[in-house]
């Protein structure tokens, strides 16, 4: 007999739904020990999730079994809270059994069966002493040549652009086997007899596995599509948002707000260089000079963009403060390089500590200097995009009051089972991190700059709504409509104003990563809605009342947190 049958019998359905979801959970970290590592649980630490057939038909029927559990549950007879929770876990499941049983993508994206991620997390916080966190590295890197063999078993046909970007990703493997792995080693020597054979033994199956994959590549094999395709894309995206929208009406908001932003950053561009407002056939060109005005004033390299960010994290935290926005948390950050496992997909993170880990750790707030081997030109186009300024931007979005603060919020948030504590809405984190910059740039952050530090930031922060927007529109488009390279370049570097590197790197983006580049866009319309309904009815409260009220209940899809609200 289960728990939530013995709960039923008591009478008590939240007991019963806790009780449920419990079992869930662990259900899920089991089957996902990555997913449990990131979390904070440790029970699965030395394992490896299982990519077979076999094993994707066990956790199949293990997803209709959980959801067949939650079908039981009276939701009317729930609290709000609970309630909310019993939702996000049937979504949870569901979109968990649309990945496996109708995208499978670990048939097709070579990215999945990468164990570099799995083995970085084990190395990267002292959640434990490391000889305790060898031995389970010691059990992962034991399990990586059977691991990389199941993915080749299960691999098809792959698209190139994955493949190049696996390619990268299994050499920073490689080299996290030489460098932090060797570090970890060199702090805890007994353990040097348990982990040096089966890393020898890890890194010839890694090899090996660059080697099938170059040959995949070389010989013509990898030339899927990576688009999805509208009936997939379209499943994939409700999954993804938790949201009712199509991709019909993702892509004719974005469209719409893609003209209204424009009309704004031109105003804000004239402004800055004190000229009036062009008509809007010239708004483009007047748009490109204050930009180009705004890097020139702000030059940054490799060997000061993390100097710069640590900075601006000092200055936008004491603007939170002395503005009263937002409850402040004092959780310790690091701002640290990009390891070169996570690198080619994106120029920035924020890595929290998992909201399951009991120890206090910091969060990591990662930049990517640029890669080794771009020449000068493409080195200069990529700090002309990621000037001082929107470093500042960019900081504001990571760290202060964006990730970094929303999930320091959202570990201290108390809920009925373990559901919203286990899982967050990537449209509310995203969303909340974009709203976060436009909150500050119309408070007049200005990085200590006066007002036309104030400007620059502002012309920033515009230029990131034009960007997360278009996102949107790159998203749909390209899965969903066959936009073309060309078509998406275009787009970005016209109407986006952004820089050739930039683009290019996107238009990668949106190929590796359907669904997740319509969050930003998603998240921040919603986050901003509720925000002024919040406000609306409650006309006495301050910023500050209203966003603690916003990160109260953890990180759920925004429609959730309308009823949580009370909206």
């Amino acid at each position: 007999m289960t728990d939530w049958e013995l709960g039923d019998r008591s009478g008590d359905v939240e007991q019963t739904f806790a009780a449920l979801a419990d079992h869930v959970i662990d259900g899920l970290l089991a089957r996902s020990p990555e997913t449990a590592t990131a979390l904070g649980d440790h029970r699965f630490d030395d394992r490896l999730a299982d990519l077979s057939e076999d094993g994707v038909g066990e956790t199949l029927a293990r997803i209709d079994e959980d959801l067949a559990g939650v079908d039981q549950i009276d939701d009317l007879a729930l609290g709000q809270a609970a309630a909310v929770d019993l939702e996000i876990l049937r979504a949870r499941l569901a979109a968990e059994k649309l990945s496996l049983e109708t995208i499978r993508e670990s048939t097709w994206n070579p990215l999945v069966a990468n164990p570099g991620s799995a083995l970085h997390l084990l190395l990267s916080r002292d959640f434990a002493p490391v000889e305790e966190r060898l031995e389970s590295v010691a059990g992962r890197l034991g399990a990586v040549p059977e691991h990389l063999a199941v993915a080749r078993d299960v691999l098809g046909e792959m698209p190139q652009v994955h493949v190049e970007t696996a390619l990268g990703q299994f050499e920073g493997t490689l080299g996290l086997l030489r460098g932090p792995l060797e570090d970890a080693l060199a702090s805890a020597p007994g353990l040097r007899s348990l982990v040096e054979p089966v890393r020898d033994a890890a890194a010839g199956a890694l090899e090996a596995h660059l080697g099938w994959l170059r040959d995949r590549l070389e010989s013509g094999v990898a030339a899927r599509d990576p688009r999805l395709g509208p009936e997939k894309y379209a499943a994939k995206l409700w999954a993804t948002l938790d949201a009712d929208l199509t991709p019909d009406d993702v892509l004719h908001r974005a469209e719409t707000d893609l003209v209204r932003i424009e009309g704004e950053i031109a105003r804000a561009a004239a402004e800055y260089l004190g000229e009036p407002a062009p008509p809007p056939d010239d708004a483009g060109a007047l748009v490109r000079r204050a930009l180009d005005a705004v890097a020139a004033e702000g030059p940054v390299d490799d060997t000061t963009v993390l100097p710069l960010c640590v900075a601006a994290l000092g200055t936008t935290t004491a603007f939170v403060r002395e503005h009263d926005l937002v409850t402040v948390h004092d959780d310790a950050v690091e701002i640290v390089e990009m390891p070169e496992i996570h690198r080619g997909v994106a120029v920035a993170y924020c890595d929290a500590p998992g909201p399951l880990e009991p120890r206090a750790l910091p969060t990591f707030f990662a930049v990517a200097p640029t890669p080794t081997g771009w020449d000068g030109a493409r080195v200069a186009s990529f700090y002309r995009e990621y000037n001082a300024s929107m470093l500042h931007n960019l900081t504001v979005h990571e760290a202060m009051p964006g990730h970094v603060l929303q999930l320091a919020h959202s570990r201290r948030c108390s809920t009925p089972s373990r559901v919203r504590t286990t899982f967050m809405s990537g449209t509310f984190v995203e969303g909340w991190a974009v709203y976060a910059e436009q909150l500050m740039a119309e408070r007049g952050y200005d990085a200590g700059h006066g007002e036309r530090g104030a400007l620059a930031i502002r012309l920033q922060q515009l230029k990131m709504q034009l960007r997360m927007t278009i996102n949107a529109i790159l998203d749909v488009r390209v899965h969903t409509r066959g936009m073309t390279e060309d078509e998406a370049m275009r787009l970005m570097q016209v109407r986006g104003h952004q820089e050739e590197g930039e683009a290019a790197g996107k238009w990668r983006r949106a190929l590796l990563t359907s669904t997740q580049l319509s969050t930003y866009y998603v998240g921040w319309t919603a986050v901003a809605d509720l925000v002024a309904d919040l406000n609306a009815a409650n006309p006495g409260w301050t910023d500050r009342q209203v966003h603690d009220a916003v990160l109260a209940h953890g990180s759920p899809p925004p429609r959730h947190l309308r009823s949580l609200l009370g909206l």
